[in-house]
């Protein structure tokens, strides 16, 4: 079966459309978990193999159009934002539909609100940029190329935005003088893995996850020859790269750490206790830190992350204490992989949620302090972190794969950027 090949429009048309086109396995490949939605659960099944499974489309159908040029939702409440408890009706504001504000990423990650300069800035990770949304008019453009193939970005209490850089394998803050001042780039002497997601503490401290997903060719860097993720060496890490990149080999366990303000990193949390750490918040009094543990890792040698989320105390020593389980993030069997958190003001975790390819499960989980999943928002896409931000920081921003989607909620975020 041949493939046509076509220029990709910036937002791309849904099957309500233009007619189906014949499937291949590469177009199903391409169109990734939305393929399965758009196309229809039936002439899926009639695609797939003998005795395959094929998970039930649970996107609102006719499959909706997302885009600023789709038909408006004529419903008061969004029917993709659902209330798995009554609880969560309180959160959900009427009249206020998912909005695509923007596609054309190649892997969207680390929204951050700018509260003084009313934008939304997020990395785009394979193209090594980071992207900005100005709030009155939605126009979006490049801020920041190279960016070092940053992922979370988060703004301090100053408003300066900090990055996590998995080029460098660093944590950099941009100054409001506009400077960059490294915060961290290595630990008792070995360079970090792959920063990933970083919050800033009232106290003036920085805490980041540091797991290895930097690690490969499209995302960062690979080690050099012999390290973990390129242990038989084949791979050239310093193709397309400045000089110097491609001479660092992963050394250390994928751990938790907490800048100090005079300095000093400090491990908080080790492998042990969450493996691949990669998105964490700070309840809205700061004495609980809730960190996700995801998937295996470039380079892993044992199993990897769980998929789950997991809760600690945090007393005035600034040590994380009591761990236990917050959510196996598992909705109606399936596994709806956790990546970037926020809380809300009331103390509710707003987990991104990859579900792979059970359409309809990827988007957003919305549990309670005690860990109950009270609320869901679903997406077309894969999505891998949110925030809150607009003026009254009542919008959840949300970085799907290639999109950013947006939607007003009835409450606020608990913490800048």
């Amino acid at each position: 079966m041949t493939r046509e090949w076509t220029s990709l429009p910036e937002t791309p048309c849904l099957p309500q459309q233009r007619p189906a086109p014949a499937l291949s396995r590469r177009t199903l490949v391409a169109a990734g978990g939305l393929g399965i939605a758009a196309l229809g659960a039936g002439q899926a099944r009639a695609q797939a193999p003998a005795g395959a499974q094929v998970p039930p489309s649970t996107v609102t159908q006719p499959p909706r159009d997302f885009s600023p040029s789709g038909a408006p939702t004529t419903y008061f409440s969004d029917p993709d934002i659902l209330s798995i408890d009554p609880s969560f009706d309180a959160y959900v504001q009427p009249n206020s539909a998912i909005q695509r504000l923007w596609t054309g990423a190649l892997w969207a990650e680390g929204p951050a609100w700018n509260a003084q300069g009313r934008y939304l800035v997020w990395s785009d990770i394979p193209n090594n940029r980071q992207m900005r949304w100005i709030e009155d008019d939605g126009h979006v453009s490049v801020m920041r190329q190279p960016s070092n193939n940053s992922n979370g970005n988060s703004f301090d209490f100053q408003g300066r935005q900090l990055s996590c850089e998995h080029l460098m394998r660093r944590v950099v803050r941009y100054e409001l003088d506009g400077s960059v001042t490294v915060l961290a780039e290595s630990f008792d002497g070995k360079r970090l893995n792959s920063p990933n997601d970083v919050v800033a503490h009232p106290d003036g401290s920085y805490w980041f996850t540091d797991p290895p997903y930097g690690g490969q060719l499209y995302e960062g860097a690979p080690d050099a020859p012999g390290g973990p993720s390129n242990s038989a060496g084949r791979i050239n890490p310093r193709l397309g790269q400045p000089a110097g990149i491609g001479t660092w080999r992963r050394e250390l366990p994928t751990n938790c750490y907490r800048i100090d303000p005079s300095g000093r990193i400090d491990l908080v949390i080790g492998e042990q206790q969450v493996p691949d750490p990669n998105g964490l918040c700070f309840s809205p009094d700061y004495k609980k830190l809730y960190v996700a543990s995801t998937g295996k890792g470039p380079g892993d040698q044992g199993p990897g992350g769980k998929g789950d989320i997991h809760v600690f105390d945090v007393g005035p020593d600034n040590k994380p204490t009591n761990q236990k389980l917050f959510s196996a993030c598992k909705v109606d069997g399936i596994a709806c992989g956790p990546d970037g958190l926020r809380c809300d003001v009331d103390g509710n975790v707003w987990a991104s949620s990859n579900a792979g390819r059970s359409v309809g499960y990827s988007g957003v989980t919305v549990w309670n302090p005690d860990g109950k999943l009270i609320g869901r928002i679903r997406l077309p896409e894969v999505c891998g972190n949110v925030c809150f931000g607009g003026p009254k920081r009542n919008r959840l921003f949300m970085a799907a794969s290639q999109s950013i989607y947006a939607v007003y909620v009835n409450s606020q975020g608990a913490a800048p950027g």
